[in-house]
């Protein structure tokens, strides 16, 4: 069987909405067509602050898992050297988002400041899944043995944020995705999403008004 590549695909997917959903609302904010009280700007540092970190662990494990992986099973089928250099761009940009967020109930000028760095981030993320999923998602299906790519996803399992992460996955998946994420982790993956979606509608609610 070929690697099942759902999972990196609803992960790429959601980091790319709500980096962008993070961009767009600081914009409304630092023009005054949108409010916050203590409680929103708290609520807003705090997911950017978590997106970036899960973005930074993303890449990492495909610095450290994935591209061994690929260069062991394709070789010179395969060219990291751009996507690299992507990975080596985020760093900075998601430190300098964090260190912004951090400062977002004290500084009237961090909204502004956080609405330029998370739409770079945006733009970035775009143009690096897109060229990641052109280049590599075939060179996987082809090369990568499904055990291998087992032992990828785990990798990237570790010291990852699944309080944050995986209610997103089900909020960025469709339906019929969804029933296959459901299928293959069986009756835990529901217990696990009815225990923290309460949560992530909390949080989707107060810091964009919707679910």
């Amino acid at each position: 069987m070929s690697p099942n590549l759902l999972g990196i695909r609803i992960a790429h997917r959601a980091m790319r909405a709500d980096a962008r959903r993070v961009a767009l609302l600081m914009e409304e904010l630092a023009a005054g067509r949108q409010q916050a009280d203590l409680a929103r700007l708290r609520a807003i540092a705090e997911f950017a602050t978590r997106l970036c970190a899960g973005i930074h662990h993303h890449h990492r494990a495909e610095d450290d898992a994935l591209w061994p992986v690929l260069v062991r099973s394709a070789g010179p089928e395969v060219d990291l050297d751009s996507l690299t250099e992507d990975h080596e761009a985020l760093d900075p940009l998601l430190e300098e988002i964090t260190e912004v967020a951090a400062r977002l109930e004290s500084d009237l000028g961090a909204p502004a400041l956080l609405a330029k760095s998370c739409a770079s981030l945006a733009d970035l993320l775009d143009e690096h899944i897109e060229e990641e999923e052109r280049l590599l998602f075939p060179v996987i299906l082809r090369y990568v043995s499904e055990r291998d790519w087992r032992e990828v996803e785990n990798a990237a399992r570790k010291g990852g944020d699944l309080r944050f992460d995986l209610p997103r996955m089900a909020q960025y998946a469709d339906q019929d995705e969804l029933a296959e994420l459901r299928r293959a982790a069986g009756p835990v993956l529901l217990l696990l999403l009815r225990l923290l979606n309460r949560g992530h509608l909390r949080r989707e609610r107060l810091i964009f008004g919707h679910v």
